[in-house]
């Protein structure tokens, strides 16, 4: 049996760190919950810290938010499919566009829904994921202003998302301009600049974000302390407010080496003999969990004496060394997690969730 942990202590932690700082630079913030695929558990316990303004990619997972707290905003990240229209107009209260037809139709389900929908126009920067080009900037707003039940309330970008393009001053900077551009073009004040996700932060926290970015998205950095710069965990944050522990379900001492005819295994995978190998043993455990759940280039084990040695569909097979220390057959090992790792656990309906 394999389960996830969900430590409120530690979020609660991490909350008041990012809260602390975002406070000291006069940032406001916003709580991504993409990662928690709407598990209710989960997500009451992010709502219970007090965030008033919520980001989702699935308007699924924004509706059970809506239903535990009408009162928090909710953000829709992502620019929507035709065919979710009407549920983004309805459980979103303001969603990320970067297309003007797109608009038009929250326009008019917002009309038939007797709404004002909030829009983020979205602003290319150089990833190359979601945003309009710079340069038509200024026809796509002029199509976009007028529009009944529409609001166009901020600016964005995303960077480091698709191709691993990071941000820097130059680039905010230039976001910032781009609100300028449009405010003394139309005469329109637009609030917010909502300038990043986690991966801004080191430039905040050396205060090289422009005073005109006024808004961050946080995900990673809330759930694992992550400095996506550096590759390090924040001093003062905690790494391992979601944990995955699984079960010993097989601990034999076998052979190092395997035996026979060797060929591709199902993942496509070819073994490489390692020959100082031959003739050595250890103590294997295989947990129950595999590759169906999760990728093991995701998972980091808490007992440094634990070595992963592969997986397959519905098992994971450990190098617990030359003696199996306290461990046996219903032992469980623990292990943090990288945050794609945890986003297949967390979408899997094979994995118990628990809050500690």
């Amino acid at each position: 049996m394999a389960f996830l942990t969900l430590d409120h202590a530690k979020l609660k932690h991490n909350y008041q760190f990012l809260d602390q700082l975002f406070r000291e630079t006069g940032t406001d913030w916003a709580v991504v919950t993409k990662l928690l695929c709407g598990n209710e558990a989960y997500l009451r316990e992010v709502l219970k810290l007090g965030v008033k303004e919520v980001c989702d990619s699935r308007a699924s997972n924004l509706a059970k938010i809506k239903a535990i707290n009408p009162e928090v905003q909710t953000v829709y990240i992502k620019p929507p499919a035709p065919g979710a229209i009407e549920a983004v107009v309805r459980y979103a209260d303001v969603s990320f566009n970067s297309e003007s037809s797109t608009i038009r139709m929250l326009s008019e389900e917002a009309q038939r829904q007797k709404k004002i929908h909030k829009v983020t126009i979205m602003i290319e920067l150089g990833d190359l994921r979601e945003g309009i080009m710079g340069d038509n900037l200024i026809g796509f707003y002029k199509k976009v202003f007028e529009l009944p039940n529409i609001e166009v309330v901020a600016i964005g970008a995303n960077l480091n998302c698709l191709h691993g393009v990071m941000p820097s001053e130059d680039k905010l900077i230039q976001l910032s301009l781009y609100k300028q551009l449009i405010e003394a073009t139309f005469h329109k004040n637009i609030p917010w600049i909502t300038g990043g996700t986690s991966v801004v932060l080191p430039l905040l926290m050396r205060r090289q974000v422009p005073i005109a970015i006024n808004h961050f998205r946080i995900g990673e950095t809330l759930y694992f302390g992550n400095d996506l710069v550096n590759g390090q965990t924040f001093e003062g944050m905690k790494s391992d407010v979601i944990r995955l522990y699984s079960e010993i379900i097989e601990l034999t001492k076998k052979p190092k080496i395997p035996t026979g005819m060797l060929s591709t295994n199902p993942s496509g995978e070819s073994y490489e003999i390692n020959e100082d190998d031959y003739g050595k043993e250890s103590y294997r455990a295989i947990l129950d969990i595999g590759l169906l759940d999760i990728s093991p280039d995701f998972l980091i084990p808490e007992d440094d004496k634990v070595e992963i040695v592969n997986a397959s569909s519905d098992m994971l097979i450990v190098d617990l060394g030359e003696a199996p220390g306290d461990y046996k057959v219903g032992s469980l090992l623990s292990f943090r997690l990288k945050y794609m790792g945890a986003l297949r656990l967390l979408n899997s309906d094979y994995i118990e969730k628990r809050v500690v």
